[in-house]
């Protein structure tokens, strides 16, 4: 009997790429293997809707029981990948079980990196599952006292949102400017929202320890000697690629699986995807994870596509984009972004109403990639504008303008 394909990791990765299976006429067996106990669910509302109790957990899912059942997928939730074998084409879960394949697709995503020891405690938290949402959501309310350690999207959205709730939030983050990849004209600006809307920022700051402070609170001290109290600490710095379950298989390493255009990794019978996979770059410019959705969507279109028919389609040019909504203004970032040689256009940041952005240059000048701000019409004329030229658009890019010598 045939193993046909088998998915490790249920959420969108997986899901996705389940379902692009069946719509290109695949016939064969579809597994699905996910760790956690829920039903495929979206990720992006759980620093928002969830975290702000707006939505219940049942909304973020995407699929059904009785979709899934419709797609002929055989879903084992709730048991999690611990070996993988190459050499007979098996898959060993925590139970146990032995899964066969004939082509295997891991998608088995990232998790929140952790504070080093000794650090932690039953107030501090990382946000990446339902459940982490649900119990986070639980703590936060009007006065509670929430210290939010990383400042990158996930930190200021889970700080957006706490304030919102009526919270008082500080954020912390080493970084003596807030998301300075991204340049000073945009770390200005994100900090005035924070700012404004009653967070306090502590930026260049180094947290030494956290620990309980006594009763329902826990300390956070900073290197300085400065001593934060909170009810809830929530840590953001960065995610790890879930790959120990590929332990000796050869095909992963610390920035987890790297693979071809395709897909497809050393071995052509195993894909990856998602935020555990390293893709090529825009314009062949290496090879990097990316933890956002929109990746792992488009990802999914074409493992499920070199499945069905060989890697001899062109998989076109891949031109990462993501978003973060934070105080009622959605940035979106197209490309390179920051660019590696650290150019920037910012003429289009400077605006009286709320549209702006800027664009990112390589060494000769050329638009690579671009963050914007309340302009989704800019954002995707550059994201068409760099899948046409594969990775760098030409002149006539809206809103470029010649590089300063």
């Amino acid at each position: 009997m045939t193993g046909g394909t088998v998915v490790v990791g249920a959420s969108l990765a997986g899901l996705r790429t389940a379902q692009h299976l069946r719509a290109l006429g695949y016939a064969e067996p579809v597994t699905l293997i996910g760790a956690e106990p829920h039903l495929p669910y979206d990720r992006p509302p759980l620093s928002k809707q969830v975290l702000l109790g707006e939505w219940p957990a049942r909304r973020t899912h995407l699929v059904t029981e009785g979709q899934l059942a419709e797609l002929r997928v055989d879903v084992r939730l709730g048991v999690a990948a611990t070996g993988l074998d190459r050499e007979r084409r098996l898959v060993t879960l925590v139970d146990g079980g032995l899964v066969p394949y004939d082509f295997l697709v891991v998608a088995t995503g990232s998790r929140p990196r952790e504070l080093p020891a000794p650090n932690g405690g039953p107030h501090v938290h990382t946000l990446r599952t339902l459940d982490d949402a649900r119990l986070i959501a639980a703590k936060l309310g009007p006065g509670r006292r929430l210290v939010v350690i990383g400042a990158g999207f996930i930190g200021c959205e889970v700080a957006c949102a706490a304030v919102a709730g009526g919270a008082a939030v500080t954020l912390v983050s080493r970084e003596t400017a807030l998301l300075p990849q991204f340049g000073p004209d945009v770390s200005t600006y994100l900090a005035r929202l924070h700012r404004d809307a009653g967070v306090r920022l502590l930026l260049g700051a180094h947290v030494r320890s956290v620990g309980p402070a006594g009763g329902d609170a826990a300390s956070v001290v900073l290197a300085d000697g400065t001593v934060l109290d909170a009810d809830v600490v929530v840590v953001g710095i960065g995610g790890v690629p879930n790959v120990e379950w590929l332990a000796g298989s050869g095909l992963a390493g610390p920035d987890g699986v790297p693979v071809s255009p395709h897909g497809q990794t050393a071995d052509p019978a195993i894909l990856a995807l998602g935020d555990v996979a390293a893709w090529p770059g825009p314009a062949g410019r290496g090879r990097r994870r990316s933890e956002h959705w929109s990746h792992a969507v488009e990802q999914a279109r074409t493992v499920a596509r070199v499945v069905v028919e060989g890697p001899s389609f062109d998989p076109g040019t891949f031109v990462p984009y993501a978003w973060s909504d934070q105080y009622g203004r959605k940035l979106q970032t197209v490309g390179e972004v920051p660019a590696r040689s650290g150019r920037i256009v910012s003429d289009g940041w400077h605006t009286a109403d709320r549209r702006r952005h800027c664009l990112y240059l390589d060494d000769r000048g050329e638009v690579v990639g671009g963050l914007f701000v309340d302009d989704p019409r800019g954002a995707g004329q550059l994201r068409r504008a760099l899948q046409r030229a594969g990775g760098t658009p030409d002149a006539g890019v809206p809103g470029r303008r010649p590089a300063p010598a």
